[in-house]
């Protein structure tokens, strides 16, 4: 519990990896096999859309669930239940007429799946580390997670080389492998609330809104990266505004990611918790924004690099402390039901930028919406400093789970 080196949090981490290499293989392979199939760009976004729908469709009950059950049993089943939807997709996919009504049922069930399984993660992390480590258990989260985003679609591009759809049984056993690190978890006993009916169901969504800090938090999630989502328009970019190749597209989109990965690194290397983690949470919001504003002007390749590199950087620097708050001020039994509700947050920030990128980018050019989508998150900024004042005044996100843990 004490220790960075605990078995249960390297079993977590070495979960964290697997779960997120599994789930790009996954993305990449579904991707390119099913427009290789049907030739139709509305077949993937279909995709999409079957990962969304369990999001909302399950989102009272997955919170509900994690509460209710032991956490550990939780992501061990969903572990199960993905990986048996890919053999799933594998044994469709392998025919030379695939049914394609089954593989979205498939990719739906998979979603299901995910849907428990964020939020039940998300859950666990407090369980097996104490509050002063807590920040920097989550940078180490994140970085290994954005780690396995990185290697999980290179490795998917020489498998579909290499085995085509074969990559499916492979993604199987790696999404199986998960249980391996989820063996080292132990079953942590949760406390009941008095009244345990199905009315608790609401419990999440009424504490994110009585608690500034949280709902803080969240809601920048929200709008700052809704409004301030480029990465849908990088194609357009590089292709119309500084027209490079598909190397140096490849190059853009691994910039965040660099960015995130490298600064991760530095935050779990600390040896001791962020001081002043509001002010820093401040200062990295403004970067991003900034990051957002020279990336929309500028036309030289080098200095569109850089200011991703900054976007993932200062990204991952907000990420972690609004992480840890979440963490840190919310009571053991609500876990579950106040991480699906962030989980939500966040899928509809993710999904909700990509569409306003899009189709605001037909509308008024691509670079004018890059400049008012920073515009716009540095207005927000501004504006959550007087509406959650809480979140930039905060010392030690510790602080908060002590406050938490006493009522």
């Amino acid at each position: 519990m004490n220790s960075l080196l605990s078995d249960a949090f390297v079993g977590y981490l070495t979960a964290r990896i697997t779960l997120g290499i599994a789930n790009t293989m996954l993305t990449v392979a579904i991707g390119w096999h099913l427009y290789e199939l049907t030739g139709d760009p509305w077949s993937l976004a279909l995709v999409g859309l079957m990962q969304i729908i369990p999001v909302y469709a399950f989102f009272f009950i997955s919170g509900y669930t994690i509460d209710r059950f032991p956490r550990v049993w939780v992501v061990r089943v969903c572990a199960i239940l993905e990986a048996s939807a890919v053999i799933g997709i594998a044994r469709i996919l392998i025919k030379e007429d695939p049914d394609l009504f089954a593989l979205y049922g498939l990719i739906f069930l998979h979603g299901i799946g995910r849907t428990f399984h964020g939020p039940a993660l998300h859950a666990i992390l407090p369980n097996i580390v104490s509050p002063e480590l807590l920040d920097r258990a989550i940078a180490m989260s994140s970085t290994t997670g954005n780690g396995a985003s990185i290697v999980g679609p290179v490795i998917a591009g020489y498998l579909i080389l290499m085995i085509d759809r074969e990559i499916y049984n492979v993604i199987a056993l790696v999404s199986a492998a998960t249980l391996i690190g989820y063996l080292f978890i132990p079953s942590i006993k949760i406390p009941r609330e008095k009244d345990d009916r199905l009315a608790t169901l609401l419990a999440g969504i009424k504490y994110v809104r009585d608690k500034p800090v949280i709902l803080g938090g969240l809601t920048i999630d929200l709008l700052m990266v809704g409004l301030g989502s480029v990465m849908v328009l990088l194609p357009v970019f590089a292709a119309d505004i500084l027209h490079v190749g598909s190397e140096e597209l490849g190059l853009m989109r691994g910039m965040p990611a660099i960015g995130s990965v490298l600064m991760g690194l530095f935050l779990s290397s600390r040896r001791h918790e962020i001081n002043g983690a509001g002010v820093k949470l401040w200062i990295s919001l403004i970067v991003f924004a900034s990051s957002i504003l020279v990336f929309s002007v500028s036309e030289i390749f080098v200095l569109s690099l850089l200011a991703l590199f900054f976007y993932g950087a200062s990204d991952m620097v907000s990420v972690n402390i609004r992480m840890g708050i979440v963490q840190a001020a919310t009571p053991e039994n609500l876990r579950g039901r106040v991480a699906a509700v962030n989980m939500l947050f966040i899928q509809t920030s993710n999904e909700g930028g990509d569409v306003r990128g899009g189709a605001l980018a037909g509308l008024i050019g691509p670079t004018l919406t890059v400049l008012a989508g920073g515009i716009m998150s540095l207005g927000f900024l501004f504006w959550s400093r007087k509406y959650f004042p809480e979140l930039y005044t905060l010392d030690k996100i510790s602080e908060l789970s002590l406050k938490t843990h006493k009522k």
